[in-house]
C-alpha cells in the first residue's frame, strides 16, 4: 500500500512538471508567432483596418509576455523556496558535523600521543599491538574524512546561499519587468481608444490625418538636410528672466528617439523643443524637451512622431491656438511660428518668437547653434511664416 502511494505521488509531480513545461513551450511558441505576425503587419499598406489589426496584435502579444513573466515569477519563487529548504538542511548538517568534529578533537587532545615503542610496551602481545595501531589509524582516517565532510558541507551551503541571492535578484528584475509590461499594455489599450476617437473609425479621416502628419515630418527632414544635418551640440541651454532656451540638438537629448519612433529630437524635435521653451516662460522651469517627449499621450495615436495641439507637461495642459504675432508679443506672450524654408505651403521648421513687432522679431531658434534671443530675419524671412500659434494653458 505504501509503495502504491509513493508511486502515485511521484507520478503526480511528474505530471505537474510536464504540464508546466508544456505551458511554457506553448506561450513561447505563441509569442514567437505573434512577433512574426506583428512584423508582417508593419509591411502592409497603412489602412485603418490594418492599423487596428496591428494594435490588436500588439495588445495580445503584450498579454502573452505578461503571462510568460508571471510564470517565470512563480517558477523563480519556487526555486528560492527550494533553495531555502536545502540551505536549512545543510546548516543543520553543518552544525551537527561541527559538534562531532569538536568532540573528536577534544578526545584526541585529552589522550597523550604515544610512540610505536610506547605502544609496544603497553600491549601484552603482538596481536594487541596491531589492533591498537589499526584503531589509531582508523580514528585518524575518520577524523580526516569528517574534516573533509564539514568543509564540503560548508562550501555547498555557501554556494546554495549565493545561488539563492542570485535568484532573488532575478525575481526582483522579473517583478519590475512585469510592472513595465502592464504599463505598456495599458498604454497600448489607451492608444487604440485614442486612435478610434481621433479617426472616428473612418478610413478617409485616417488617411487625411496620416498625410498631414507624414508631410510635417518629411518637411522637418528637408529642413535639416538644407542646414547640413542635425549634428549634436553641447552646452546650449540658457535660462534667464524670460524662461529657458533649449536646442533640439543638445547632447542632453538630441540623440533620443522622438516618442520611440525612427526620428530623433535632433532631427525632428523643433516643435517639441519650442513647446518646452514656452512652458518655461509660463513658470514651468523644470520642463525640457525630454519632459514632453517622454509622455506618449502628447503624440498622435495615428502617427507617434506627430505632436498634438494639446499636450501635458509638469501637470499643466496647453493648447496651440491660431493667432496673430504682434497682438500676442505686445502683451508679453510668446508665439510659436512654423516657417517654410523651402518656400512650400506647409511649415518645415518651428521656433519661438519672444519679442518685437512689425516684422522685426527676436527668436529662440531650437535648431541654430546658440539660437537664444537672436534676430529672426538674420536666418528667415517674414514671408516664410506659414503657421502662427499662441499657447493657452
Amino acid at each position: 500500500m505504501v509503495k502504491k502511494i509513493i508511486i502515485f505521488i511521484v507520478l503526480f509531480f511528474l505530471t505537474l512538471f510536464s504540464v508546466s513545461a508544456q505551458d511554457k513551450t506553448d506561450i513561447e511558441k505563441k509569442i514567437s508567432e505573434y512577433q512574426t505576425k506583428l512584423q508582417e503587419l508593419k509591411q502592409q499598406k497603412n489602412t485603418l483596418s490594418s492599423q487596428i489589426q496591428y494594435m490588436d496584435t500588439q495588445i495580445y502579444l503584450t498579454g502573452l509576455q505578461i503571462n510568460q513573466t508571471e510564470q517565470q515569477i512563480v517558477s523563480t519563487g519556487k526555486e528560492i523556496d527550494l533553495l531555502g529548504s536545502r540551505i536549512e538542511g545543510l546548516d543543520q548538517s553543518l552544525d551537527y558535523l561541527s559538534k562531532q568534529l569538536i568532540k573528536r578533537i577534544v578526545i584526541g587532545y585529552k589522550k597523550k600521543p604515544l610512540s610505536l615503542f610506547a605502544l609496544l610496551l603497553n600491549n601484552k602481545n603482538a596481536y594487541d599491538f596491531l589492533n591498537q595501531v589499526k584503531y589509531l589509524k582508523t580514528a585518524q582516517t575518520n577524523n580526516q574524512k569528517l574534516i573533509y565532510t564539514v568543509q564540503e558541507t560548508k562550501t555547498n551551503a555557501e554556494e546554495q546561499k549565493k545561488h539563492r541571492e542570485e535568484k532573488k535578484i532575478e525575481l526582483d528584475q522579473l517583478t519590475k519587468r512585469l510592472g513595465n509590461q502592464k504599463i505598456a499594455l495599458d498604454n497600448q489599450k489607451g492608444q487604440k481608444e485614442r486612435f478610434l476617437a481621433d479617426t472616428q473609425n473612418d478610413e478617409n479621416i485616417y488617411q487625411n490625418l496620416l498625410t498631414q502628419a507624414q508631410a510635417q515630418l518629411a518637411g522637418f527632414g528637408r529642413f535639416v538636410s538644407s542646414q547640413g544635418g542635425s549634428s549634436i551640440l553641447s552646452n546650449q541651454t540658457v535660462c534667464d528672466d524670460w524662461g529657458c532656451y533649449y536646442n533640439q540638438r543638445d547632447s542632453q537629448w538630441g540623440g533620443t528617439s522622438l516618442n520611440g519612433t525612427e526620428y530623433t529630437l535632433a532631427g525632428a524635435g523643433c516643435l517639441v523643443t519650442s513647446m518646452a521653451m514656452v512652458y518655461t516662460h509660463f513658470g514651468h522651469r523644470s520642463v525640457n524637451p525630454q519632459s514632453i517627449n517622454s509622455n506618449p499621450n502628447n503624440f498622435a495615436s495615428y502617427y507617434p512622431a506627430f505632436l498634438k495641439k494639446t499636450i501635458t507637461a509638469d501637470g499643466a495642459t496647453s493648447n496651440r491656438i491660431s493667432s496673430d504675432i504682434d497682438s500676442e508679443l505686445s502683451t508679453g506672450r510668446p508665439v510659436i511660428v512654423g516657417i517654410s524654408y523651402d518656400g512650400g505651403p506647409s511649415p518645415d521648421h518651428f521656433l519661438v518668437l519672444i519679442s518685437g513687432s512689425n516684422g522685426s522679431y527676436q527668436m529662440n531658434d531650437p535648431f541654430t547653434p546658440n539660437g537664444h534671443n537672436i534676430p529672426f530675419t538674420d536666418h528667415y524671412s517674414v514671408g516664410s511664416i506659414r503657421e502662427i500659434d499662441r499657447i493657452s494653458m
